[in-house]
């Protein structure tokens, strides 16, 4: 699915108008009849409710949606404001429209003064006040109703967006100012801003209506950022082929544990084996021989010459893929040893955790990034690499971005929506996953997924969303079993077999 600007938005509207063709009223008419439908499968007839309208075409969705809910029987009052006198065609003939309706309840059209009515906790806010056309922070009148509504014990559902909100970036945006909805109904695609942790206080419940827009704009227009669905990410899978042995499905590498950090390769080691690769050699330091030779018996164990640290760049001539950063820990020894690997490493490399912050706290060594390197930050991790804590998620996957292009890797911004960064400037944001993943050693799970599609085959891109879409969808299951509370990292890697399954 692609996620279009604003910008194109509009364009896309203007698509369909012209070429569908259909009249814009009369596609404002079909918006309005799906946004009606979904609220009335939320919200009986029992409950009241209050239109709040903007002047624009969101305040006329709202004002059609009015007349729609009053004629199935529900009690609306309407307030449209107009404070400039200056309506949109389109808002103006549905005002006409409302104040022909017989069932509406009131109607008042504010120019000046606003008395706002009393919100109860039965009450169900529409609100049409601003779309995606917004383009800079709400102030005055509008602030000062935003705020009110967001007092009120109400429940709110907002058209398209919540009035307030901008489509894309909220860097300068002022949080006080926008509608803090229950339910967003946002028409045609998902924007942008609904993706990041900080704008989804706003956005509450998302329902995303098909009000059958033009597919072929949405077809034949490129947009940088897309959400990778179950057909995309199935599309990928490579073949296992009936002659294949240990040898031909790869071979890979990880360095990964110190004194006290065995349990990070572990994870890292079983989901590795767990996502196909022939054959695993995990570099740790001597401390963790035992416990990795009894807890992972199908991996070789290859000892540093330190008993508590990686120490020691190895050769990687003999292997397909490496990973390397779970549970290395941060010694300045550690530090050189790791540079010194990635820049002996000939195969396709994963880099989590310790490897990130260390290269975070060396800023000079970014620069001799393999090339295709994959980098897999949180963003605390990422704000570390970049050199300075950004302002808000937007900001971070836009540098997200340009790092990507720059360096010439592929970076996945770990996340409820991860989302990949890679080299040619797009953005694939996943949607499996869930908060129960949010615990220790789910990073090295997603290290030791990557690491073992990479070695069995797949190209970085590949692995990337395949490792993604995994990773999540295995923690989708095991959220069914275990429940999200309990989830630990080690179900992740216990449910792959079935995440599989579903793809295969």
């Amino acid at each position: 699915m692609k996620i279009f600007t604003s910008t194109q938005i509009h364009e896309l509207d203007q698509y369909t108008i012209e070429h569908e063709p259909i009249s814009s009223i009369d596609l404002m008419e079909r918006a309005a009849k799906a946004i009606t439908l979904a609220i009335a499968d939320t919200w009986t007839t029992f409950t009241p409710v209050v239109v709040f309208a903007g002047p624009g075409n969101n305040g006329g969705d709202a004002l059609a949606v009015s007349r729609m809910l009053a004629e199935k029987g529900y009690t609306v009052s309407v307030y449209l404001f107009n404070t400039n006198n200056n309506l949109s065609e389109e808002c103006a003939e549905n005002k006409k429209r409302v104040q022909e309706c017989k069932r509406i309840k009131s109607f008042t059209e504010i120019i000046r003064e606003f008395d706002p009515p009393q919100l109860t906790s039965n009450t169900l806010v529409v609100d049409g006040l601003f779309g995606t056309g917004l383009n800079k922070p709400l102030e005055s009148g509008f602030a000062a109703l935003v705020k009110y509504i967001n007092q009120a014990p109400c429940k709110v559902v907002s058209i398209d967006v919540p009035s307030g909100l901008m489509a894309e970036c909220n860097t300068y945006n002022n949080p006080n100012h926008i509608i803090r909805a229950n339910l967003t109904l946002t028409l045609q695609t998902n924007k942008l801003a609904f993706l990041f942790a900080d704008t989804q206080q706003y956005v509450g419940k998302l329902r995303v209506l098909d009000i059958r827009l033009s597919q072929d704009y949405m077809h034949s227009t490129d947009s940088f950022y897309t959400i990778q669905e179950e057909k995309d990410v199935r599309a990928l899978i490579l073949p296992r082929e009936d002659f294949a042995h240990k040898g031909t499905m790869g071979h890979a590498l990880l360095v990964a544990g110190s004194r006290g950090m065995a349990g990070a390769a572990i994870l890292a080691s079983r989901a590795c084996l767990r996502s196909g690769a022939g054959k695993l050699t995990v570099h740790t330091p001597k401390a963790n021989c035992d416990i990795l030779q009894i807890s992972v018996p199908e991996a070789v164990v290859q000892l540093d010459m330190e008993d508590e640290y990686f120490s020691e760049a190895v050769s990687t001539d003999e292997f397909d893929a490496i990973g390397i950063g779970p549970g290395l820990g941060q010694l300045e020894g550690t530090a050189i040893a790791l540079i010194a690997q990635l820049r002996k490493c000939h195969a396709p490399v994963v880099a989590d955790a310790d490897a990130l912050n260390i290269l975070g706290s060396h800023q000079a060594w970014m620069q001799q990034l393999p090339k295709d390197m994959i980098l897999t930050p949180h963003p605390k991790e990422f704000d570390l690499l970049c050199g300075q804590r950004c302002t808000d998620d937007y900001e971070r996957l836009t540098k997200a971005r340009e790092m990507a292009q720059r360096l010439h890797v592929y970076i996945i911004l770990k996340g409820h929506y991860s989302a990949l960064c890679s080299p040619d400037g797009n953005v694939v944001f996943n949607k499996t996953g869930n908060s129960g993943m949010a615990t220790a050693g789910s990073g090295d799970v997603l290290t030791g997924i990557i690491t073992g599609l990479l070695a069995r085959g797949y190209n970085q891109m590949s692995a990337c969303r395949l490792g993604m879409y995994l990773h999540g969808l295995a923690g989708d299951i095991a959220a069914k079993t275990m429940g999200k509370e309990c989830l630990i990292a080690s179900d992740i890697i216990q449910c792959l077999p079935e995440a599989f399954g579903v793809l295969e």
